[in-house]
């Protein structure tokens, strides 16, 4: 029993804990990569909010190119309702899944002007995106402060 109990004493001495000097480098060492990562994250949740505002516009495109060719070649009327957004109603209704945060609008230009869709998502880099149809292209970033600004209302 005494080797025993002599044995567990020795063994005690030789485990030995971390010193506070090490504890304190291994919390500096955290809180810098802490530091490093949360601007990052943030800069990933406006790029991700402004995406959505981007592809919130493409499927505005989509739903009213589609109403277009059901009802005649002729374009919808002005629209803007951020919760159920739909171009036309009944069976022919076309409509538009907006993301959280994201303001959508549309509105008719004059006759063979087309139409413009901007949108701009709240959580996101404070830009807002266009789509012109007369100049076709790509969905691209506005000058406009807001919505209702590039839709010139």
């Amino acid at each position: 029993m005494k080797a025993t109990l002599r044995r567990l004493q020795t063994r005690a001495h030789g485990d030995r804990g971390f010193t506070l000097i090490e504890l304190l480098v291994v919390v500096v060492i955290i809180g810098v990569l802490v530091a490093i990562a949360i601007p990052v994250y943030m800069n990933y949740q406006k790029g991700a909010a402004d995406k959505a505002a981007q592809s919130d516009v493409r499927g505005a495109i989509t739903a009213v190119e589609n109403y277009y060719t059901t009802n005649s070649n002729s374009y919808p009327e002005d629209a803007s309702d951020n919760k159920n957004f739909s171009f036309g109603e009944g069976t022919t209704a076309q409509p538009v899944t907006v993301s959280t945060g994201t303001t959508l609008g549309y509105k008719k230009l004059g006759e063979g002007e087309g139409y413009i869709i901007c949108a701009k998502n709240d959580g996101g880099t404070d830009a807002v995106y266009e789509y012109k149809s007369a100049a076709g292209g790509s969905v691209k970033p506005s000058t406009a402060t807001d919505v209702a600004g590039c839709l010139g209302s």
